[in-house]
């Protein structure tokens, strides 16, 4: 197997691991700092994000796209109704992105390194606290595709509602996702959460696809299998 050096700049390494890549990237290492991306300090900056940068940005996107459906004419009640859509819509984006985009198997140099960008490297490093939410560059890339099968399923006027809700989904997403890797939850819900994420990094990360809720791993059948000793006796 080709050597990745972790001292050195990983992403331009880790296409070469080829076939071992797999392997590689789910064999964790913990540490809040992660390894350094790139040579240049200008593409480093890029793949660095705090978690309270996703609320910042991507609420007043969500209130614009909102206020857009008003200003076309559709109730506030109705908007009120298209947002709510919008935020279930998300849940299943959530799972459909992790479960066939974010863990797409890859071998090849540019698929490898590509998919260490987009979601490898949050295996690889589960605890880097800056590389945890998404960078809001990558997922307005992610956000035009989204926001077109959102148009062509509705209408012009109810459009603009749907996604505001669709992305404040998103927001709870990512904020969600740092709280499971860094929070430390007291009541029942979010500590079984959290024990519900962690399982699908450190035991079996083709299950366990939702963040925010199992619901769509109940729906497609991609619950973790119990671990032994969880089951409560009868």
């Amino acid at each position: 197997m080709v050597a990745v050096d972790l001292k050195k700049p990983l992403v331009f390494q880790v296409g070469h691991l080829g076939d071992a890549y797999e392997e590689w990237v789910h064999d964790p290492i913990l540490g809040k700092e992660g390894p350094r991306f790139f040579h240049s300090n200008f593409l480093e900056f890029f793949t660095r994000t705090p978690w309270y940068a996703i609320p910042i940005v991507w609420i007043p996107v969500s209130c614009w796209f909102v206020h857009k459906s008003l200003s076309m004419g559709v109730t506030p009640s109705n908007a009120a109704l298209l947002f709510l859509i919008g935020l279930f819509a998300w849940t299943l984006a959530e799972y459909l992105l992790h479960r066939f985009l974010f863990h797409v198997k890859t071998t090849s140099y540019w698929g490898n390194t590509l998919h260490y960008l987009l979601h490898g490297c949050h295996h690889k490093h589960p605890m880097d606290h800056l590389r945890l939410v998404f960078p809001p560059a990558a997922a307005a890339i992610l956000a035009v595709p989204l926001w077109n099968i959102v148009r062509v399923l509705s209408t012009p006027t109810t459009a603009p509602a749907i996604f505001g809700g669709f992305l404040l989904g998103y927001v709870f997403y990512d904020c969600t996702h740092y709280y499971l890797h860094h929070g430390q939850p007291k009541s029942d819900a979010p500590k079984k959460l959290k024990k519900y994420h962690l399982n699908h990094h450190y035991r079996i990360s083709n299950h366990g696809f939702g963040i925010t809720s199992p619901l769509w791993d109940v729906v497609f059948g991609t619950l973790p299998p119990p671990v032994k000793g969880d089951a409560k006796s009868s």
